[in-house]
C-alpha cells in the first residue's frame, strides 16, 4: 500500500465510511503536474479506465471546479471508482 501526507479532495471519494478512507485494489494511477479544472481535459482517462473496470487514483497539483464535480457525481452514480488527492510536495524547487 501507499500513503500520502495529504488526504482526498473530497469525502465523496470515501470506500471505507467507517475508517474514512479511500481503498483500492489494482488501480490505475494518473499523475501530473498540474492543476485540473475541466473534465474534458481527462475525458479519455476516464473513459478508458471506465471500459477497463478499475478504479482510478488521481495524483494531480490540484484537482477543482467542473472537474472536481464530476468525478464525485460520477462516483456517487457508481460510473467509475475514483479518488483525487493533491500531489505531496517534496524538494525545494516544488512550486
Amino acid at each position: 500500500g501507499m500513503q500520502f501526507d495529504r488526504g482526498y479532495l473530497s469525502s465523496y471519494f470515501v470506500t471505507n465510511a467507517e475508517k474514512m478512507l479511500v481503498e483500492f485494489e489494482n488501480p490505475y494511477i494518473f499523475l501530473t503536474e498540474k492543476k485540473i479544472n475541466l473534465v474534458q481535459s481527462i475525458l479519455p482517462i476516464l473513459e478508458n479506465v471506465a471500459r477497463a473496470g478499475r478504479p482510478l487514483l488521481i495524483i494531480a497539483e490540484d484537482v477543482e471546479g467542473e472537474a472536481l464535480s464530476t468525478l464525485v457525481l460520477n462516483k456517487l452514480r457508481g460510473g467509475l471508482q475514483v479518488a483525487a488527492v493533491k500531489a505531496p510536495g517534496f524538494g525545494d524547487r516544488r512550486k
